[in-house]
């Protein structure tokens, strides 16, 4: 992509609306734009970060053996007053009537959706267990939206539901949606804590948010710093083999993390003081077990080996997509701007021509491009007609992690510059190992 005939609207002025690092990196970026109150577009580059979080999200479902599907934003009134639900989520929920006064809302949430799909096509316990998924729009009225995507009304969320015929196999599906969790946010370059949380209007007693400490964050939490050091890293684990799954996940909430809802003086005072932590935290996902609640008011039952009916034992589980764009940033920026993981970044590395025009750096541009593309890379290519040091901003602002660097006074050497966003570092060396350390960096990522 040629940044000259790209849309990259970028700010040179910081909002004065935005009052978090995202929110503002985000705009200046050129990233969304506020359309109403907590409602954003998502422009180009806003928008492949969306889709490269999107990309992980997925592999790590498939990867576990979820089944993905979609769901409508607006759902029947009626499937909620069946749980009991409609008029007790409160005033997050958008409700509307269409032309023949039928009760529609937009949803914040699939609950009573899946089970009704369920219900119409599952009766036996052969059929089970399933784990149904889908990554789709939300809506919750929040009555104060803030600090960009990180507290929006419109926001896009993987959520999954799974079905089984007993609290056993529904707290394996627990544990198993705990460990594809780890396992996206790892490969997003985030360090997110699993820690005990309260269920809210979703319902059940056995929950965890995961939580990405930053100083911004809307929730308390208190940690025992030595879970900050714990990771999947490349280990194999059999997921349908719940032991091992089990294992993992004991691995990963035996040490104390929970958020301020369910703090625990006494548990905490019994961590080593010298790794005691308070801090903030984001939340970007969060799993429920939570029984029959939905299946038994909603006759979602199956039928057992010996003959007898019962109601199926369900759990959701979410990652916030949009949000998460947010908290990346968060934990990932200095003060020249975002600074992306490989996993997500929008492009694989930026290329600068310092000298637009000049026939040498041109071709070599050109020939760094095609020999990233041939690779299965996507470069942005900064061939504007402007100084270096603009350039040089642009790139550092929206954070691409690498960025290779072409100029005549190099080429006459037969040298570009490869940079690393992050540390900031930089080396010579020929368009070809630029490439090829380029290709190597992400065969790894």
């Amino acid at each position: 992509m040629r940044l000259s005939r790209y849309f990259l609207p970028v700010l040179k002025e910081t909002p004065a609306e935005a009052q978090i690092a995202s929110h503002r990196l985000m705009l200046r970026a050129g990233m969304i734009r506020q359309q109403a109150a907590g409602i954003y577009s998502w422009l180009p580059l806003g928008l492949r970060v969306l889709r490269r979080i999107e990309a992980i999200v997925h592999e790590e479902q498939a990867r576990v053996g979820h089944i993905p599907m979609l769901m409508p934003t607006l759902q029947p009134a009626d499937l909620w007053r069946e749980s009991g639900r409609y008029d007790d989520y409160g005033q997050e929920m958008l409700r509307i009537t269409d032309r023949h006064k039928r009760d529609l809302l937009y949803g914040p949430t699939n609950e009573e959706m899946i089970t009704d799909i369920f219900r119409a096509h599952v009766g036996s316990y052969r059929e089970l267990p399933l784990t149904l998924y889908h990554i789709q729009w939300k809506f919750r009225d929040e009555i104060r939206p803030r600090f960009g995507v990180m507290r929006g009304r419109e926001f896009l969320m993987k959520d999954g539901y799974t079905f089984d015929v007993d609290r056993d196999g529904a707290l394996h599906a627990y544990n198993r949606h705990m460990l594809a969790y780890l396992r996206t946010y790892e490969r997003m370059g985030l360090t997110a804590i699993p820690m005990r949380a309260a269920s809210g209007p979703i319902g059940g007693d056995d929950t965890h948010e995961f939580l990405v400490l930053a100083s911004t964050g809307e929730s308390e939490v208190f940690y025992d710093q030595a879970v900050c050091d714990l990771a999947l890293g490349d280990r194999e684990v059999d997921h349908d083999d719940p032991a091992a799954v089990r294992a993992v996940c004991d691995e990963f909430t035996q040490l104390y993390a929970r958020t301020d809802e369910t703090h625990d003086e006494a548990a905490f005072a019994a961590v080593p003081e010298d790794r005691r932590r308070v801090g903030r935290g984001i939340e970007v996902g969060q799993i429920f077990y939570f029984g029959t609640k939905y299946s038994e008011p909603m006759g979602a039952t199956v039928v057992t080996p010996d003959g007898a009916r019962v109601p199926v034992h369900m759990g959701s589980h979410g990652i916030g997509v949009s949000r998460l764009a947010g908290a990346i940033i968060e934990a990932s920026h200095d003060a020249r701007g975002i600074i992306w993981p490989e996993g997500v970044t929008p492009f694989h590395v930026g290329i600068v021509n310092v000298k637009q025009g000049d026939m040498a750096a041109d071709s070599a541009c050109d020939g760094i491009v095609n020999a990233l593309t041939a690779r299965g890379l996507e470069p942005l290519y900064d061939d504007r007609d402007e100084r270096a040091g603009a350039k040089f901003a642009t790139m550092d602002l929206i954070g691409l992690p690498w960025r290779i660097t072409v100029g005549p006074r190099g080429l006459a050497q037969g040298l570009v510059e490869l940079t690393c966003r992050r540390t900031g570092q930089a080396e010579e060396m020929s368009p070809e190992a630029a490439v090829a350390r380029v290709a190597g960096i992400y065969a790894r990522a």
